[in-house]
């Protein structure tokens, strides 16, 4: 390992895949890598919003590329997946961002809501680590950082009425660990995310119960909720190599919830 500190935390010229990449907790993850010198490939549903967000990395001077993808379709991720490597030869790193939320009382979920749900956090991620980690194999190596959730059952937090998210948010932490050991004799290291409370659209109804609110907050030791730079800094140390020796670990970004 170098253990120059100045340069172990960049990512020069490595090429990362950010799904979910057009706004919220993905534009910053995006915004992050190509400050800290890797090429992004924006992936979302939509290319117009993706554009935007190429626009301001290459303002600050980065190169990134806008790909439209849906995740939870495996025609649309070989797509990425061969337009990623026609514009830069390979993939090094993939962040696995995409998710929704719906939250809806247990005994009005239909099958749809909750396959909706499954196939864009669960399948999707299972998919996309799927044909990323074969071209990182052939390469020799490479970092995937999957997002998941302090809701994620165990010792995770249990949000009312979004019985499918915890559940997709639970498989992650799964293909988290059992990737990590799978992955790990093609130098391919798999580690995971769970934020907390964030500032993004997903806390939007939580936000507009100010009491509810309030009540999250008094939970959390630091008296706030984070913001999607702070997840942002975890993203690019998982995929840089001052992490070179973890694989396997969920990092809790939470404010101290599950502490308490």
């Amino acid at each position: 390992m170098n253990t120059n500190f100045s340069e172990i935390f960049k990512l020069t010229d490595k090429v990362a895949i950010v799904t979910g990449a057009r706004r919220g907790m993905g534009r910053a993850h995006a915004l992050a890598l190509s400050l800290a010198g890797a090429f992004v490939v924006i992936a979302d549903v939509s290319i117009d919003e993706c554009k935007k967000v190429v626009e301001e990395i290459r303002e600050k001077g980065g190169d990134a590329q806008a790909i439209e993808c849906d995740i939870s379709k495996k025609e649309d991720i070989d797509s990425l997946i061969e337009k990623t490597k026609e514009k830069y030869k390979g993939i090094d790193i993939l962040v696995n961002n995409a998710g929704i939320v719906d939250y809806k009382n247990f005994f009005d979920l239909t099958e749809e809501d909750w396959n909706r749900v499954i196939d864009i956090n669960l399948k999707g991620t299972f998919l996309c680590t799927q044909a990323v980690s074969r071209v990182m194999k052939d390469q020799g190596g490479g970092a995937i950082v999957n997002i998941g959730s302090i809701a994620m059952g165990q010792s995770g937090i249990g949000f009312p009425n979004a019985v499918p998210y915890i559940a997709s948010k639970g498989g992650i932490a799964g293909i988290t660990e059992a990737l990590a050991v799978d992955l790990a004799p093609y130098n391919i290291r798999v580690n995971a995310i769970a934020p907390g409370i964030i500032e993004t659209s997903l806390i939007d109804s939580i936000k507009e119960k100010e009491e509810d609110m309030e009540k999250i907050i008094e939970r959390i030791p630091l008296r706030r909720s984070g913001k999607a730079e702070e997840v942002s800094a975890a993203v690019v140390f998982l995929s840089s190599p001052a992490s070179s020796y973890i694989t396997g670990a969920i990092i809790n970004i939470d404010g101290g919830w599950l502490a308490t």
